[in-house]
């Protein structure tokens, strides 16, 4: 598979809020080669990277692990031999993209909350921007998952004659109230860290323990109910286990559980790899997002794309829910979109759109090749429910 990856200069950017930085730099990888027609941009998650495929090569600015190895490659979803693949680090992350642990060369120190605040918006600018450096006029998909998902969204919005088939997956057109407060405990655990130092910390001991905190809130975000029950149980953790957070006395009377173990060792982890300033500055542009805005509804803001669109959610997921999902494809089909709602029937949760790459991968390849109109996937009888307007099961909803 070619590879192609590093770092790219589109110089002053202009962000959403007014403010500008000088030169914004930006990590990108692309896998396969470019036709003039085949491109897919993939549009990361939260704290994900550019780097999306190959898991054998690791390179210290990105993830230790390809994020979506399963998806994108040779004979995969995101076939690379017949498409040229490509996802940039958005503004304002940390894996190689400007953003707040990046220079400012007014100072010559690290940005910190001096760094411009960031949007859906900014990220979908700035692949564009990246795009045309690279020499991409069009894109054949953008494709992406949860806040990469409503990354998916903002390019049908703002540059809908520029991309002709879109996948969100995992996404809605805004969060709602309960992921907004989840969010809102997640970033007051980084900014009362005492290491926080009002985002200059740089220089000394970073905020680990409010981003660990933080981290963990999220991964409980990203599970099931019924994911958990599978996974950990009420059992407790190996004897090898060592408690990374202070107990109290009576605490340690108490069994130290598997479930806690995890959230530790993989917070501890991410603390190792990711800057406490980005994830407030990611999850500000996420909880911010709404599909709708400066138009009368999310319709309205689709209106003028006259793509396809197959739209992807999993049962179990309580972060982006299938519901969400439905009035998102419900908007499309208003806008006069070909639109597909793929429901997978899943244990894992959010999650499941990253670990369950024989569930995402056939209809988005599928629909890649073929679109709305090609019939992709086999249409369903939509049944009513008291729960939902749909049948929750591995099912597809035409309409055009």
């Amino acid at each position: 598979m070619n590879v192609e990856h590093g770092t790219v200069s589109v110089g002053e950017f202009e962000f959403d809020c007014g403010e500008t930085i000088p030169d914004l730099e930006l990590a990108y990888e692309a896998y396969g080669e470019f036709d003039g027609e085949n491109a897919v941009l993939v549009c990361h998650a939260l704290t994900g990277s550019a780097h999306v495929a190959g898991r054998d090569r690791v390179d210290s600015a990105d993830q230790a692990r390809a994020w979506w190895d399963d998806i994108v490659g040779p004979g995969k979803a995101i076939d690379t031999t017949e498409y040229y693949a490509i996802c940039v680090n958005v503004p304002g992350s940390c894996y190689g993209s400007t953003g707040p642990a990046s220079e400012n060369p007014e100072t010559g120190e690290p940005y910190g909350t001096d760094f411009p605040p960031v949007t859906v918006r900014d990220w979908t600018e700035a692949q564009r921007a990246l795009l045309d450096a690279l020499g991409v006029p069009h894109l054949h998909a953008v494709v992406g998952g949860s806040v990469g998902g409503m990354n998916v969204l903002e390019w049908a919005k703002r540059h809908p004659d520029h991309v002709e088939r879109i996948v969100p997956i995992a996404t809605a057109a805004r969060l709602d109230p309960q992921c907004l407060a989840l969010d809102a405990i997640a970033r007051r655990a980084i900014t009362t860290d005492p290491n926080w130092n009002r985002g200059h910390y740089y220089d000394g001991d970073p905020p680990s323990d409010g981003l660990a905190l933080a981290r963990q809130l999220g991964h409980v975000m990203y599970l099931s109910k019924a994911s958990m029950e599978q996974k950990f149980g009420r059992r407790a953790a190996g004897r090898d286990a060592v408690r990374t957070f202070p107990v109290d006395a009576a605490g340690s009377f108490f069994p130290y559980r598997d479930v806690e173990s995890y959230l530790d060792y993989n917070a501890e982890k991410f603390t190792e790899r990711f800057d406490a300033n980005s994830y407030l500055y990611l999850t500000r542009a996420m909880d911010n997002y709404d599909l709708a805005a400066g138009f009368d509804s999310d319709a309205d803001a689709l209106a003028a794309f006259d793509g396809e669109a197959l739209v992807m959610s999993f049962t179990a997921d309580w972060h982006f829910t299938t519901q969400q999902a439905e009035a998102l494809a419900d908007s499309l089909r208003e806008a006069d979109a070909g639109v597909a709602h793929h429901v997978i029937d899943s244990d894992h949760g959010h999650d499941a759109f990253l670990v369950e790459p024989d569930n995402v991968g056939p209809p988005l390849s599928d629909f890649l090749d073929a679109g709305v109109d090609g019939k992709a996937v086999t249409d369903s009888v939509v049944e009513d429910s008291e729960e939902s307007n749909f049948a929750p099961v591995h099912n597809s909803l035409f309409s055009r």
